[in-house]
């Protein structure tokens, strides 16, 4: 069971509105992805915390429907 790329940018813009998405399918099967996610939401927290958020954002699906997640969490300059 795959998870289209889009889904996970408007889970991620849900939980975090200002933010900008960068999905990458990695292997194009659906469940290896690279996302970039840049938000004002991330200062002041550490890459772990960061993460996390974006993991909350994601819910069940991280782990089921979407296999894998290379993630990168920037704050805007």
């Amino acid at each position: 069971m795959a998870m289209a790329a889009d889904e996970i940018e408007r889970l991620v813009k849900e939980a975090l509105p200002d933010s900008q998405v960068m999905i990458i399918d990695l292997a194009g099967d659906g469940d290896h992805y690279a996302a970039r996610i840049t938000s004002e939401a991330f200062k002041g927290k550490s890459r772990v915390q960061q993460h996390q958020m974006v993991y909350a954002a994601l819910g069940e699906h991280m782990g089921g429907t979407l296999h894998a997640l290379k993630l990168e969490t920037l704050i805007p300059k």
